[in-house]
């Protein structure tokens, strides 16, 4: 797997773990909107109902978690922009923000 913004630079484990943080984090949010919904206007009255509706709440709060320690982790841990080993040079970046413009 490679950063998308840098294809020469493939991307270390640490990234690959916040961003399924991420990912995850998302689709528990969306399936906890979906659950409240169905719960709001189809109010389901089957016993296992009461129990399934919040486990993606519970699970958007735990991604949010381990996605915010993942990120801050990482943040910690990341190299300086700018530094001798950094690849791009001011006018690469320019470049690239040209081209996006």
């Amino acid at each position: 797997m490679t950063d998308p913004d840098r294809p020469d630079r493939p991307v270390g484990p640490l990234t690959r773990a916040v961003r399924y943080a991420g990912r995850l984090l998302c689709w528990s949010l969306g399936a906890g909107m979906a659950t409240a919904a169905a719960d709001s206007t189809v109010a389901p009255h089957t016993p296992w109902w009461g129990t399934l509706w919040p486990v993606p709440w519970y699970a958007t709060c735990a991604s949010a978690l381990a996605w915010a320690l993942l990120r801050a982790r990482e943040k910690s841990v990341g190299r300086p922009v700018g530094g001798d080993d950094d690849p791009w040079t001011d006018e690469e970046v320019y470049a690239e923000w040209d081209k996006a413009a």
